[in-house]
């Protein structure tokens, strides 16, 4: 499975997790608080920060009507315009995220919108409800930017004739992420295993968008798992009016995400076994070797009253456990005194 790079970001099976700070349509319209969004993200220790870019009338029919999980009267085409980021944003919060030293990222759902972020993303972000969108697809697969791709409310067969159509149109950079179309996601319905689903399955580096309020378990178990990307909503403030607050991480569960994820990479290791440094202490003293436990005169036997396997502590180590057989039935070659760390030199053959 081959990696690609984001910008000068590598992503990938063998790199550190790509966090991308999913700000979406938290802003409310605000430019000052994208910015305070950006701040945010920046300070969290994220890679990316991640709006979203569309036009209402390139998304809903108009008589749309009223969506269940929204607590909003109005239909779900007037929010969607509502929540609109306006295009000459762009350039203003790409400039603003390379001074922070993250990455600009924004969702884009028409062509339209895609060919304003074209010149300020260094990658494409494919919302889950785009994803079957076949000749969008292959607008942005045409585009020679890498893809990140989420699945939410689709199958395996679905996200195969997907990923056929990208990699067909060109798209020979891609990763997949797991994803739950729910706003929030029970944490018993988030199934990060897909995550290895998606990796296997389609040779792809693979992760997680991630909707649940928990801002740990679920992204930590991605990267536990092999995720190479996690993406989560965030707010300034829960209570912030808009559909996307509620259910959003606020800037110090963002904080606490992103330290989760770096602990859990760190704990991962390499999966080399050895004999760390950190070891090496408990590796002399606490390891069983063979010591005598008496006063031994040469000639006298070697047997399992007078000889036994401890732990030397600041002693000498005798030999290793797996020759006590050997030497219980053999002879003292030399005068040994209690504690003393039997080795071969000690043992008449």
């Amino acid at each position: 499975m081959d990696g690609f790079e984001i910008g000068d970001r590598a992503v990938g099976p063998d790199e550190s997790t790509y966090v991308i700070a999913e700000a979406g349509s938290n802003h409310n319209g605000d430019l000052e608080i994208a910015k305070e969004l950006i701040d945010v993200a920046a300070d969290a220790g994220a890679d990316a920060v991640k709006f979203q870019t569309f036009r209402a009338e390139d998304m809903y029919v108009e008589d749309s009507g009223e969506v269940e999980y929204l607590d909003d009267d109005r239909s779900i085409y007037d929010i969607i315009e509502s929540m609109e980021m306006p295009y000459e944003w762009i350039p203003t919060l790409h400039d603003y995220c390379y001074d922070r030293g993250v990455q600009f990222l924004s969702t884009p759902f028409d062509e339209r919108s895609a060919a304003e972020l074209e010149d300020y993303v260094p990658a494409w972000k494919v919302a889950s409800y785009t994803s079957s969108h076949v000749p969008f697809l292959e607008h942005l697969a045409a585009t020679d930017k890498p893809i990140v791709m989420s699945t939410g409310a689709h199958d395996l067969e679905e996200i195969a004739e997907s990923v056929t159509a990208l990699k067909e149109a060109g798209a020979d950079e891609l990763a997949l992420l797991q994803c739950v179309a729910a706003y929030p996601t029970p944490l018993s319905e988030i199934n990060v295993r897909v995550v290895e689903t998606l990796r296997e399955k389609f040779g792809v580096p693979a992760g997680l968008s991630d909707h649940t309020l928990d801002p740990v378990t679920a992204p930590s178990a991605a990267v536990a798992l092999g995720a190479s990307v996690v993406e989560k909503h965030f707010t300034l403030d829960k209570s912030m009016e808009g559909p996307d607050h509620e259910f959003a991480l606020e800037p110090d569960e963002l904080e606490r995400m992103v330290s989760s994820i770096r602990d859990t990479e760190s704990a991962l290791g390499t999966g080399e076994k050895r004999v760390l440094d950190a070891e090496e202490e408990l590796h002399d003293k606490a390891r069983r070797a063979i010591h005598a436990v008496d006063d031994i005169d040469a000639g006298d036997p070697l047997t399992t009253d007078n000889v036994k396997v401890l732990r030397p502590g600041e002693r000498e180590p005798g030999l290793e456990p797996k020759f006590y057989e050997e030497v219980v039935g053999s002879v003292a070659a030399r005068d040994l005194r209690p504690g003393k760390g039997i080795t071969w030199e000690d043992v008449d053959d």
